[in-house]
């Protein structure tokens, strides 16, 4: 019998919504190059590994993009929570837990679908004017705020309406020292406060249709600015999702729901 594969549509409770993941559970003697070869042929943002560790330590998770492996993903571990759910893995009422490169993380069902904790990845520091003016050639639009964190770049846009109709330079975006690039505004509709969109050429992935990650850093920058502990955030992308953000400290909830679209297996 082959390897199991499981494709699932995070941040979303519509399939062919939200954005796609792959979860294989494997043993501990998968190779690196053998997931990343997965994780290429399958082609989405990510490609999650999760393998038990037994019953008092959980799960090693691991994310793979086509092209590199990656130190936090939302999506990935929002679809493996929900397969780990799905096959009776853990029962309804258990949390998982995944020793990750980030640490411990933890997913658990409550009314409003799964919710995730996750570090808080909040803004290290602002750019230079310089590098603010390349940012705006890149996006080809004024930017309000230019930062970032230990991963990503940040750019706050004038309004929704510029987030949604951004064509950004992947070449150049592409070549910048930092894994993607988050655009974001505020919501201009009700029922959310604020919108993003989220683009990583360097790591394979031009647009990420849902990226739960880049919230670590949306959730604090934009909790700051309203006033708010508890947001609703759209990533606005072609696919679209929905994410619901509560601030603790040092850490952040996800919640978002998720849908299975495909089961296989992979042939050896």
């Amino acid at each position: 019998m082959g390897q199991r594969i499981t494709v699932v549509d995070a941040f979303t409770d519509e399939r062919y919504r939200g954005n796609p993941a792959a979860v294989c559970v494997v043993g501990a003697s998968a190779s690196d190059g053998w997931m990343q070869s997965v994780a290429a042929e399958m082609n989405l943002s990510e490609t999650a590994f999760v393998a038990p560790l037994g019953s008092e330590h959980g799960f090693r998770l691991r994310w793979f993009t086509p092209r590199v492996e990656v130190d936090l993903c939302g999506h990935a571990t929002l679809a493996t929570a929900h397969v780990l759910w799905e096959e009776g893995l853990l029962a309804p009422e258990e949390a998982a837990f995944f020793q990750t490169r980030s640490g411990l993380l933890t997913a658990a069902r409550v009314s409003g679908g799964i919710a995730l904790d996750f570090p808080v990845e909040p803004v290290r520091e602002p750019f230079d004017p310089e590098t603010k003016a390349e940012l705006e050639s890149i996006v080809g639009s004024p930017v309000r705020f230019a930062g970032r964190n230990r991963m990503d770049a940040l750019v706050e846009l004038e309004s929704e309406r510029v987030v949604r109709g951004l064509e950004p330079d992947f070449g150049r975006l592409a070549r910048l020292p930092v894994r993607g690039l988050i655009a974001t505004a505020a919501a201009e509709g009700p029922g959310f406060d604020f919108v993003s969109r989220f683009f990583a050429p360097a790591v394979g992935i031009d647009e990420d249709p849902v990226c739960g990650s880049a919230h670590c850093f949306l959730g604090p920058y934009w909790g700051k600015k309203l006033g708010l502990r508890v947001l609703r955030a759209a990533q606005v992308s072609a696919r679209g999702g929905v994410i619901g953000i509560e601030l603790k400290g040092a850490r952040v909830t996800l919640i978002g729901h998720a849908v299975t679209t495909l089961r296989g297996e992979l042939v050896s």
